[in-house]
């Protein structure tokens, strides 16, 4: 599973958003060192689920508009990189000649282990929690 720079963007972009208060997204970009070409990309997925809003205007900016700790890592990454699997067998639907019908790969089944492992500690960890 690799995560994407755009991942650990949103991530801190949502920090910058953690006081509550309504910033820019030049400021965002100035603290957390995003760049600004990702930023309003990443702004607009984060917009669309729900996470922060957005108003226009000189006085305008983003802020936070659901809790810190209703958001997990897992919720993060899932809206920004929609496919977080360790390898495209895993997603369903995707074919593996290795694993249908009673044959089962000891590989798939590990690997299906271990991104459960990994996708259970993301949804544990809250952004609050991080802060």
């Amino acid at each position: 599973m690799l995560l994407t720079k755009e991942s650990d963007y949103s991530i801190r972009i949502l920090r910058a958003l953690a006081d509550g208060s309504k910033r820019t997204v030049k400021s965002i970009c100035d603290v957390e060192f995003v760049p600004i070409k990702f930023a309003y990309k990443i702004l607009k997925k984060l917009e669309n689920a729900g996470f922060v809003q957005s108003s226009q205007g000189p006085k305008g900016g983003y802020c936070l508009i659901k809790p810190l700790e209703g958001i997990s890592l897992y919720d993060i990454i899932s809206v920004i990189d929609e496919d977080v699997f360790l390898f495209h067998c895993l997603k369903e639907g995707n074919y593996c000649p290795n694993n249908e019908g009673t044959k089962q790969c000891s590989v798939h089944c590990e690997f299906d282990r271990i991104q459960n492992v990994i996708k259970r500690e993301l949804q544990a960890k809250s952004m609050d929690e991080l802060i």
